[in-house]
């Protein structure tokens, strides 16, 4: 996801290259993948020479899975491919894409200077298109508390209500949660150069900061979060967005220069698939099947809710949806 400071968010994960499975809402890794870094590994079935393989670059979060999960099925059931996955992080996975070890990235919340390089200068990535989904970064409050009080869906009233979203781990100061310190977030610029009287709290994880929501909801209290869409969380906790100072090109390009500075909202992406240089023209089926995939966002968090919530295995979610929508993905099949 957030290639630059303001662009969108980070997901930043173990840079250990396995085959991976998913299973419920966290992908499990093989344990004896230790500290290998992917650049230099592949799958088993990668690139195999006649074989009817494919390798798909997974992440964990669970929209990524679910677009992963949907390909994967599609591609062995209908197809009769063998498709391997691969946990690895966002910015490897680019290295690891231009060298051949894996054929596809399904979810990319943009990367400019990877695209540069790998894709405009050495051209062994290429551009698949949009996957139908677009990603937004936000600040939200749960609608419950926004419908009683709508003043506090716009940043400047934030501080009148401080006080009621004190926590103990942000003292005297209203809590902002945001999910891993690892990810990219502007979140401590924006409370700083805003002037608002909140502390940063850390969930820890994507996981841990949707239990902290649930608990928030089922106990009816207020609270402000960083959070994102495409998220099949919204589903069952409806959430409003607070709106932020208008995203602007020069903030972000300010942003580059000095995350510290930024003061506006972060933007809107549409999110992308890339491709292997090689894969994209080897005329297969699997790459007019991955290039002509593309769904909505509704699609995605049908998957993830099911996988997160539901208790299916990726697997499980992937054939369900499969089954109920053949007007959507029977358009992705290459023409015989």
């Amino acid at each position: 996801m957030s290639r630059t400071r303001t662009r969108t968010r980070t997901r930043t994960l173990t840079k250990i290259a396995c085959t991976s499975v998913v299973t419920g809402a966290v992908l499990l890794s093989l344990t004896s993948c230790g500290k290998a870094d992917m650049t230099k590994q592949a799958s088993p079935f990668a690139a195999a020479k006649g074989s009817k393989s494919v390798t798909l670059s997974v992440q964990t979060w669970v929209g990524a899975q679910s677009n992963v999960a949907v390909a994967k099925y599609l591609l062995e059931s209908k197809l009769g491919y063998h498709v391997d996955t691969v946990q690895v992080d966002e910015i490897p996975a680019w290295d690891a894409l231009s060298q051949g070890r894996v054929d596809a990235i399904l979810e990319d919340w943009g990367h400019p200077d990877q695209e540069q390089r790998y894709v405009k200068d050495k051209k062994t990535i290429t551009a698949g298109g949009g996957n139908g989904v677009t990603g937004h970064i936000g600040w939200y409050v749960p609608k419950y508390w926004a419908d009683k009080h709508p003043e506090v869906t716009n940043w400047k009233n934030l501080n009148k209500v401080a006080s009621q979203l004190r926590t103990s781990e942000s003292g005297n100061k209203g809590q902002l949660m945001d999910g891993s310190p690892s990810y990219v977030t502007n979140d401590k610029a924006l409370v700083k150069n805003l002037k608002l009287d909140y502390e940063v709290v850390f969930a820890g994880s994507e996981a841990a900061q949707i239990t902290q929501i649930q608990q928030f909801a089922k106990q009816k209290k207020p609270f402000l979060t960083y959070w994102y869409e495409p998220q099949w969380l919204f589903n069952q906790v409806p959430m409003e967005e607070v709106k932020l100072p208008k995203y602007t090109d020069a903030c972000a390009e300010k942003g580059v220069k000095d995350p510290t500075s930024i003061d506006c909202a972060y933007p809107t992406t549409p999110l992308q698939k890339f491709f292997n240089t090689d894969f994209a023209k080897s005329g297969s089926s699997a790459a007019a099947f991955l290039k002509h995939f593309s769904w909505s966002k509704d699609d995605q968090n049908e998957v993830s809710e099911m996988i997160a919530s539901g208790g299916l295995s990726a697997d499980e979610a992937a054939k369900r949806w499969v089954d109920k929508h053949p007007d959507v993905w029977k358009k992705w099949l290459p023409k015989r």
